[in-house]
This record gives structure tokens, C-alpha cells and sequence, in this order.
């Protein structure tokens, strides 16, 4: 199938909804270009409404055989990305192993409101641990407790989440990074697994993106 792949995306250093199906799109091999709107700017929003009627980021815009598709919402993406490349193997093939991926994942983008609160993401900076109120603690033991149990029964050689690298370690990247700008004490098992996530080429690229943004007065 002959595709081409836009995805809009937040600025890097601060978008953890916009790495999530980036990290896919990554993940599938496929080429696609790139289009960073800026955010917390007086035209951010008017920006973002050019591509998504849901005012929000990120947005992937398909253009296959003549037609064209778009999808917004970062989960919606990344599953009709596994849709369309089933070779990239981005959900597990066990239906109750890809059951739990895909409830660990909803989890993640439903939930854990007072960590992403507390943690904001800055991807580019190491920041100081910040005093965590109850809610934020809950979310991060709770992140933790899942990392723990599928590294536990799932991980195996490749020291993924549920084996080789899926949609639920996308889902969770933006939580690695976090973890790592304030300093979070994690075990060593859940240590290893996110130097596993950010030495990914992918990971690499966005924060070398994210360092620019920092660098150049953009985040």
C-alpha cells in the first residue's frame, strides 16, 4: 500500500501525548514527515485547529491511493497504526498477553491526572524532585507496581514491557522521561528498563530535538 504519513506534533521537549504514537510511527518503518507546532504561544491554539477539529494534539494524516484520512488522539493512532503495519508487531500476538498490553495501556491514557500534575514534561532538563502530595505518590507506585509485573511475567530477552517493543511502552515513554527529569527512585529492574527505553534510536532523536528546543529558547 502506497501511504504517506504526516504527524503533527507538540513541542517536543513538553508533548508526552505527542511522542506516544510518534514513537509508533517510528516503530513501523514507514516514512513520514514531521510538523512541530510550537506550544504556549499566542498562536498555538489557532495553529492547532488547522489540523485537528478536537483543538488538540497529535494529529496523523494519511494519504493512501488517492484518498486521504486523518486521526487524532494519541491511542486512536497508535492503534490505527498497528492496524495498517501488522508486520511491526506493535501489540502482542497472545490475545490475553495483548488483553493486559492494551488495559495497561488504556490505564495509562486515562489516568494518572496528579502525576502528570506533579511531573510536567520536560524532557531536555533534570529538575529537582518536587514535593509529591498523596495522588502523585498513588500514581507513581501504581506506575511502578505495572512496570514491575510486566517485566516480571512479560519481558523476557527483549526487556520490553510485554516482550519486544509495543504500543504500551509507547504509551508509557513520556512517564520514563519524567521519571528521569526529577529524579525518581525506582528499582533496579524498572531502573534497567527505562535505560532500555530512552537508549532506543527513537527516544534518542526526540530528546536530541527536545535539547534543541532548550537550546534555542523554543521550551
Amino acid at each position: 500500500m502506497a501511504e504517506h504519513y504526516r504527524i503533527i506534533l507538540g513541542t517536543r521537549n513538553w508533548s508526552s501525548w505527542s511522542l506516544r504514537p510518534w514513537l509508533a510511527l517510528k516503530a513501523t518503518g514507514a516514512p513520514h514527515e514531521d510538523v512541530v507546532i510550537a506550544l504556549r504561544q499566542p498562536d498555538t491554539a489557532a495553529k492547532i485547529k488547522h489540523y485537528s477539529g478536537s483543538a488538540r494534539l497529535p494529529v496523523l494524516q494519511i494519504s493512501a491511493n488517492g484518498k486521504s484520512e486523518t486521526v487524532w488522539d494519541s491511542l486512536a493512532i497508535c492503534e490505527t497504526l498497528a492496524e495498517r503495519h501488522p508486520d511491526a508487531r506493535l501489540w502482542p500476538e497472545s490475545p490475553s498477553v495483548r488483553a493486559e498490553a492494551r488495559s495497561y495501556s488504556a490505564e495509562m491514557h486515562s489516568g494518572f491526572a496528579a502525576l502528570r500534575g506533579a511531573l510536567p514534561m520536560d524532557f531536555a532538563r533534570t529538575l529537582p524532585t518536587p514535593v509529591l502530595n498523596e495522588e502523585a505518590r498513588g500514581d507513581i507506585a501504581r506506575v511502578l507496581e505495572a512496570w514491575g509485573h510486566a517485566l516480571e511475567h512479560h519481558a523476557d530477552k527483549d526487556g520490553f514491557l510485554f516482550g519486544r517493543f509495543s504500543i504500551a511502552d509507547c504509551m508509557y515513554a513520556p512517564v520514563v522521561t519524567r521519571f528521569k527529569t526529577y529524579g525518581i527512585a525506582v528499582p533496579p529492574a524498572v531502573k534497567a528498563y527505562m535505560d532500555r527505553v530512552l537508549a532506543l534510536p527513537s527516544m534518542v532523536e526526540w530528546y536530541e530535538a527536545s535539547k534543541r528546543e532548550v537550546a534555542e529558547g523554543r521550551a
